[in-house]
């Protein structure tokens, strides 16, 4: 949540025992085992994840100025930023920005101002439930799916998401990262996620140690 002020710091922590739990009933749609850090396969997002440990320091968990000060330009095609609101003890997730290759699996250009609800319906919501285990443990949260593109191609989408704090230690800003490999080669990204009437296949849901080193 993008906080202006204590009273709403003040208010969304007095919905956070409630908020919590209903964050963690929807991740236990999924089942999220303990990973280490070198489960994650693509460079880049090994890269962002040491970076997030070493933002965090000794933090509850690490400062969103850390993003904004960081170069991030050579992955930023692949990222997207969330911010993550409270709608009446719900977690919804609004994208800040995303780089252009999240635009295409999208089917939008620009998908600034929206959440992510209004981005993947259907059995696609599934795909939401890993951004809550973010906000519900603070730790970062690696997924692999199976999507198919226009042509029927297996897709693999590993996905990394690291939560950021506003403020203290609640959950309030997500760098997302999204790599897509086909054992084909070449695949068609058009609308990659708004392709399935039903849930994609999961192959992988873990949340990462966050005290081994990545």
């Amino acid at each position: 949540m993008h906080v202006a002020g204590n009273v709403v710091i003040d208010n969304y922590i007095k919905k956070s025992e409630f908020h919590l739990s209903r964050l963690k009933a929807g991740a236990l749609l999924m089942q999220f085992s303990v990973g280490r850090p070198d489960m994650i396969r693509a460079i880049n997002q090994r890269w962002l994840l040491k970076f997030w440990k070493r933002s965090l320091g000794s933090r509850d968990l690490p400062p969103w100025q850390a993003v904004e000060s960081e170069d991030l330009s050579r992955v930023s095609a692949n990222l997207s930023f969330l911010d993550v609101v409270d709608d009446d003890g719900e977690a919804r997730f609004k994208i800040s920005f995303h780089g252009a290759t999240i635009g295409q699996v999208y089917g939008s250009t620009d998908c600034r101002g929206k959440y992510l609800d209004e981005l993947v319906t259907g059995g696609c919501t599934k795909a939401q439930i890993p951004y809550r285990q973010v906000v519900a443990e603070g730790c970062p949260v690696y997924t692999v799916f199976d999507l198919k593109d226009r042509a029927g191609r297996i897709v693999h989408f590993e996905r990394l998401l690291l939560p950021f704090a506003n403020n203290g230690d609640i959950v309030d800003r997500i760098l997302a990262s999204f790599e897509f490999v086909c054992v084909d080669g070449a695949f068609d990204s058009r609308d990659l996620m708004k392709m399935h009437p039903g849930p994609p296949t999961l192959r992988l849901s873990a949340t990462i140690e966050r005290h081994l080193p990545a």
